[in-house]
C-alpha cells in the first residue's frame, strides 16, 4: 500500500505554476496587475524571444521593503487579503499570492525595488526557487521584475512554447487588455530592441483604443454609460458596420480586470440581432463597475472567469443598455461600402426578381398600406393573396410558444419606444420624387448629402417589424388543413422534424410520420397562408438542424418571420413606380431598426456633400 507523503515546497511551486503559468504572456499578466495594484502610473514591459528569453517589467508603484523581498516570493504571501471573508469583497487585481513563488520556480528571476521612503533598494535573486542572499542595489522608486529563461528546469513545459511570433502575440494581447482596462496608466512595450508600443495616459479611453485597435474602430464608437444601484456599465460598441469574424475584440472589463462570461458575451449578441450578418461578432470595450461582494473572483486560478451574485440582472442591464442607445442612435451605413459578405443560396434566390401574386401583393401595399377587407395578413399591412387551393380551415389559436415571445429591442420587459424630440432619431429629410437606379436602389436627398437605399432590404426590415408586433401583442393563429398534406424530405430532415414535434406544435406547425422520409403536415401558421407547407418547413429544418445545441423556439420563430418578411418583399429588379417608391419611404421610419434588414446587412449608405465635393476635386 503506497504511503502518503507531504509534498516539497518546490513540487508544489511547480503544481502552482502549471495552473498560473501557462506561457510568457501568463508572466507578463500576472506582474503587470501586481505592478497596477502597487499604484503604478507607468509601467514598461521589455521582451526577448517573444518573453522565453527576457521579460522585463518596471514600474513606479509604491514599491517592497527590503525586509519582505523574501515573503514576496514565498507562497500563498500576499498584502492584499488579510483573512478569508476578504475573498469575498476582493478590491485588487491579484490576491492569491502565488504568481511571484510560481515564476521564482520556473525561471531565473531578478526583483529589485526601493519605496518611496527608502535611500536606496534592495535586490534578490532566486533561480529554480533557490534564493539568493538579498543584496543593496541603487534603483529608482519602485520595482523592476527580471523573468529569464522561462522553463529552464521544466522542459516538458519547454517543448510546448510555440514559436516566437505565436508567443508574442498572446503577450502584446495581455498588455493591451490591462491598457484599454486602464487609460490612465503609461504603458510601453517593447520586443527585440524594438519599440511596439508606447501608449500615454489619457482621460479619453477611445485614444487608448484607436492607439491599439486602428482610428477606423475608435471613431465608429457609440458610448454607453448605464447605472443601477451596486452595478454601472459603461464605455463603448462599435456601430454594427465594423464587426468581425470572431469574438477576440469584445473587451469586458470587470473592476479594471479582465474577464471572459459566456452570458454577457450572449447579451451582447442580442443586443446586435438583427443589425450583424450571420458569423459576425460585435466589437466591444465595455466596463463594469460592481460592487466586490456582488461578484466572486475567485474561481479560476488565471481570474480570467467569475460568478455573479445575480448574472440575470447584469444581463439584463447589458442587453436593456445597448438596445434603448441603438435606438435612439443614428446606425445608417456612411462613407465607404462595407466589405461584401457572401450570399447564401436561399438569399440570392429571394432577392432575385419574380412575378407571383405574393410580389403583386407586396407592391400593392406600398400603394395602400391600410388593411383591406377580407383574410388579413398577421402583419397587419394587407390582404394576402391565395398562394395555392386549399381546403377548408378550421381555423384555432395557439398559445404564443413557451420561451418563444420576442423581447422588445431594448431587452426590457416593457417595450421601450424612442421619446420624440429627445432620444429618437429624426426622420431625415427626403425629396418627394426619389430615383430608382437599375430597380433596385433608391436615391434620394437629405441633409447631409446622398443617400442610396436598397429597395429589398428596407422593405425586408418593414415587413419584419409589421410580423414581430403581431407576435408581441397576442397568439399565434394556425390554420389546421381538413386533409393533411404529405412533404417529402431528406432522411436527416426528417428525423429532424419528427424529433422536435413538441417544438414545432409551439410554433403552431402539426405534423406526423408518414413512412419512410415523408411527414404529414395538418396545420401551420395561418400567416403563411400563402406558402406551402413544404416551404414552411425547409424555413424551420436549417434551424432544426444546427450543431451542438437545441434550438430555441424564439431562434426557429425568428428565422421564420425572416422567412416571410424576405419572401414578401420587394426583389432587385422589380420596377417600382414614384408613388411605391414614396410610400416605401414614407414607412421606412415605422421599423425601430429601420437602418438594417433582419439579416444585418445596411438598408441605406450616406454620402455626405463633403465626400462628394472632394471626390469633384471642388475642395
Amino acid at each position: 500500500m503506497p504511503s502518503i507523503c507531504q509534498l516539497p515546497t518546490s513540487v508544489i511551486n511547480k503544481i502552482a505554476a502549471g495552473e498560473v503559468i501557462e506561457r510568457p504572456a501568463s508572466v507578463v499578466k500576472e506582474l503587470l496587475e501586481n505592478s497596477l495594484d502597487a499604484g503604478a502610473t507607468r509601467i514598461d514591459v521589455v521582451v526577448e524571444k517573444g518573453g522565453a528569453d527576457l521579460i522585463r517589467i518596471t514600474d513606479n508603484g509604491c514599491g517592497i521593503s527590503a525586509d519582505q523581498l523574501t515573503l514576496a516570493v514565498a507562497s500563498h504571501a500576499t498584502s492584499k487579503i488579510a483573512d478569508a471573508d476578504d475573498l469575498f469583497r476582493v478590491h485588487t487585481l491579484g490576491f492569491r499570492g502565488e504568481a511571484l513563488a510560481s515564476i521564482a520556480e520556473i525561471s531565473r528571476l531578478l526583483l529589485r525595488s526601493r519605496p518611496a521612503d527608502c535611500e536606496a533598494g534592495a535586490e534578490l535573486e532566486v533561480v529554480g526557487g533557490r534564493h539568493e542572499p538579498i543584496r543593496p542595489v541603487g534603483c529608482p522608486t519602485g520595482t523592476s521584475v527580471e523573468v529569464r529563461q522561462l522553463f529552464f528546469n521544466t522542459p516538458v513545459r519547454h517543448k510546448y512554447m510555440r514559436t516566437t511570433q505565436t508567443e508574442m502575440g498572446h503577450l502584446t494581447e495581455a498588455v493591451c487588455r490591462l491598457a484599454l482596462a486602464h487609460p490612465c496608466v503609461h504603458f510601453s512595450l517593447t520586443h527585440g530592441g524594438r519599440l511596439i508600443h508606447d501608449l500615454p495616459p489619457t482621460d479619453d479611453p477611445r485614444d487608448r483604443i484607436a492607439a491599439l485597435c486602428g482610428s477606423q474602430i475608435a471613431e465608429s464608437l457609440i458610448a454607453i454609460d448605464s447605472e443601477d444601484d451596486q452595478i454601472r456599465l459603461h464605455g463603448y460598441v462599435a456601430n454594427p458596420t465594423h464587426s468581425r469574424g470572431n469574438n477576440r475584440m469584445q473587451y469586458l472589463f470587470l473592476n479594471g480586470r479582465h474577464i471572459r462570461d459566456r452570458s454577457l458575451q450572449h447579451a451582447l449578441g442580442e443586443a446586435y440581432r438583427g443589425l450583424l450578418l450571420t458569423g459576425r461578432y460585435p466589437v466591444c470595450f465595455l466596463h463594469l463597475e460592481i460592487a466586490p461582494e456582488l461578484v466572486d473572483v475567485n474561481v479560476h486560478p488565471t481570474k480570467l472567469e467569475v460568478r455573479f451574485q445575480d448574472g440575470g440582472r447584469i444581463y439584463s442591464q447589458l442587453l436593456g443598455s445597448l438596445r434603448s442607445k441603438f435606438l435612439s442612435t443614428d446606425l445608417v451605413a456612411r462613407g465607404s461600402v462595407p466589405g461584401a459578405a457572401t450570399d447564401s443560396e436561399d438569399e440570392i434566390a429571394a432577392a432575385t426578381p419574380q412575378t407571383s401574386e405574393l410580389f403583386d401583393w407586396a407592391k400593392r401595399q406600398l400603394n395602400d398600406p391600410k388593411p383591406e377587407s377580407g383574410n388579413t395578413w398577421s402583419g397587419g399591412t394587407g390582404q394576402i393573396p391565395p398562394y395555392r387551393p386549399v381546403e377548408p380551415l378550421q381555423m384555432h389559436t395557439v398559445a404564443p410558444p413557451t420561451g418563444a415571445t420576442f423581447p422588445p429591442a431594448d431587452g426590457a420587459t416593457n417595450r421601450v419606444d424612442p421619446v420624440v424630440g429627445e432620444s429618437a432619431t429624426p426622420a431625415p429629410h427626403f425629396a418627394p420624387s426619389a430615383l430608382q437606379i437599375h430597380n433596385r436602389y433608391l436615391v434620394v436627398e437629405n441633409e447631409e448629402g446622398l443617400e442610396v437605399i436598397d429597395q429589398h432590404a428596407l422593405h425586408e426590415r418593414i415587413l419584419y417589424e409589421s410580423l414581430r408586433d403581431k407576435v408581441l401583442s397576442g397568439s399565434i393563429e394556425s390554420q389546421r388543413l381538413l386533409v393533411p398534406e404529405p412533404v417529402d424530405l431528406a432522411a436527416s430532415e426528417a428525423a429532424a422534424v419528427l424529433e422536435n414535434r413538441e417544438l414545432l406544435s409551439q410554433l403552431g406547425v402539426a405534423v406526423e410520420p408518414f413512412g419512410g422520409e415523408t411527414v404529414l403536415v395538418s396545420a401551420y401558421p395561418a400567416m403563411l397562408s400563402n406558402f406551402s407547407p413544404h416551404e414552411v418547413l425547409q424555413g424551420l429544418i436549417e434551424g432544426l438542424q444546427t450543431e451542438g445545441k437545441q434550438p430555441s423556439p424564439r431562434d426557429l420563430l425568428d428565422e421564420l418571420m425572416h422567412m416571410i418578411a424576405c419572401k414578401a418583399a420587394v426583389k432587385y429588379g422589380d420596377s417600382l413606380t414614384p408613388e411605391e417608391v414614396d410610400a416605401l419611404l414614407a414607412q421606412r421610419h415605422l421599423a425601430q431598426d429601420h437602418h438594417h434588414c433582419p439579416h444585418g446587412r445596411p438598408t441605406a449608405l450616406v454620402f455626405t456633400r463633403e465626400q462628394l465635393d472632394r471626390q469633384f476635386k471642388r475642395v
